[in-house]
């Protein structure tokens, strides 16, 4: 399509600009969002968004360098993506519908095992000091980070740290073999 890594770099000339663009850029744009965005369907997502506001923009030949200006936009729209997820507070899931993840059933036998390793797993979180319980419910749990458990337990970080991992030592040797 283009000819050298100058043309590359610079818009083309004449009618079909957006379409010559597009089918330049589309990969490495993808390869872009691939790299900065968990969730790989969105990249397509991102890379559509960047090709439309070139359209509503207007690709035409007063563009120098085509290439910067291409991942220019794709920044922004990065940004845009990640200010719309903070500010519907939307985390790094997706909705799923059912039929992509049928129910699985299980046994009478299965769901009493489940329910004894259930209690099991609360007794033994209960069993640990009161420090490394609240610690590990916490970072396990609820989600905190470890320096904000900190502030809240009024301890050190790396304390935090030897609390959570004392109770995966103990919860992972309560259940070792359990399967």
């Amino acid at each position: 399509m283009f000819e050298d890594a100058g043309a590359a770099r610079r818009m083309p000339e004449q009618g079909g600009l957006l379409e010559q663009v597009a089918l330049r850029y589309r990969a490495p744009l993808n390869a872009y969002f691939r790299r900065r965005v968990p969730l790989a369907h969105e990249c397509e997502d991102l890379t559509q968004e960047v090709l439309l506001r070139l359209a509503r923009r207007g690709c035409d030949a007063s563009i120098q360098n085509v290439q910067p200006y291409v991942f220019q936009i794709a920044a922004s729209v990065l940004v845009d993506h990640f200010r719309r997820r903070n500010r519907h507070g939307a985390d790094l899931t997706d909705s799923y519908e059912d039929e992509d993840f049928p129910a699985i059933e299980s046994s009478p036998e299965q769901a009493m095992l489940g329910d004894e390793r259930l209690s099991r797993l609360r007794q033994e979180i209960a069993g640990l000091p009161e420090r490394a319980r609240q610690a590990f419910v916490l970072f396990r749990f609820e989600g905190m980070k470890q320096a904000e458990i900190a502030e809240r337990m009024g301890i050190s970080v790396s304390a935090v740290e030897k609390h959570i991992k004392l109770g995966m030592i103990r919860l992972a040797s309560a259940f070792a073999g359990a399967d």
